[in-house]
């Protein structure tokens, strides 16, 4: 008896991997979690092997479950990607696409605008958090891409648009003078608190971490309170705040780059779709 793959089946068994629950995965794709489990149980009777090992916190694939992973997102990026250059069709589904907060307060609103004028079908979900959560989500294959900030050759990826760091107080406010320096920085693997942290140390000048806020909101009403400085890309700054100056007072800050990371090599088309976008539209904004 002849067998073969079935697309949809892998389909199913790539959400299932992805949402680590059956439930989970039903929802993501439209299907009752009965379905899935019989679509689970199909494709496990076509290749003898077992796929899935459940725990008590769902399901993670079985050696022969991750060797299939595999096999299964190449055959439907290409499926997918075939089928839509042959056919002419639209791109349709959901795409999560994870930014770090910043960029999304400067950036995210013309890029959405303009996908979405392109590509009406697809359903963008969007995700905001520092670049160091970003990496987790995309090995937790969470995200299908990101734009992450890098410094120097830390990333081996191409940079679309560079960004400076700049320090951001309070206008006609002394908060720069205080001694130590009160600072407003998110966690201590994010980029703003290495770098504010780095620059600081070598240039010898004495600092407290006075307040932390993992959302740019927080940092912003925390400078706006005239008690703390914070660190930001410029673009992000609001124009009730100014750049302070660098100098004697405080360090000169890097430039960061932004790159696009996928959570699947090769990406999916809607991912590709989306990557192609950024790096047409991010220089321009």
């Amino acid at each position: 008896m002849s067998r073969h793959l079935d697309i949809d089946l892998l389909r199913t068994f790539v959400a299932i991997a992805q949402a680590r629950t059956l439930g989970q995965a039903a929802a993501r794709i439209g299907r009752t979690q009965a379905a899935v489990s019989m679509q689970v149980k199909k494709l496990e009777e076509t290749l003898n092997q077992p796929l899935l090992h459940r725990t008590g916190r769902g399901v993670v694939p079985t050696l022969h479950g991750e060797r299939l992973l595999g096999h299964a997102r190449t055959i439907l990026q290409h499926h997918d990607a075939a089928l839509a250059e042959i056919s002419g069709a639209t791109l349709s589904g959901t795409l999560r696409f994870g930014c770090p907060e910043d960029y999304a307060v400067a950036f995210l609103p013309q890029i959405l605008r303009g996908f979405a004028d392109r590509h009406p079908q697809v359903r963008v979900e969007v995700f905001c958090a520092p670049t160091a959560r970003l990496d987790d989500q995309l090995r937790k294959h969470t995200l299908d891409l990101a734009l992450v900030s890098t410094i120097g050759a830390e990333r081996k990826l191409p940079v679309i648009r560079h960004e400076t760091l700049v320090w951001v107080g309070l206008r006609q406010d002394l908060a720069a003078a205080c001694e130590p320096l009160q600072l407003a920085l998110s966690d201590p693997d994010t980029l703003d608190h290495r770098v504010a942290c780095e620059r600081l140390d070598a240039a010898g000048r004495s600092y407290r971490l006075a307040y932390a806020s993992a959302s740019i909101s927080g940092l912003l009403a925390i400078v706006r309170s005239g008690q703390a400085i914070a660190v930001l890309t410029r673009s992000a700054v609001p124009s009730d705040l100014q750049i302070l100056e660098t100098g004697d007072v405080l360090p000169v800050l890097p430039t960061v780059g932004l790159a696009v990371e996928f959570s699947l090599e090769p990406a999916t088309a809607m991912a590709a779709a989306f990557a192609d976008h950024l790096r047409a539209t991010l220089p321009t904004l």
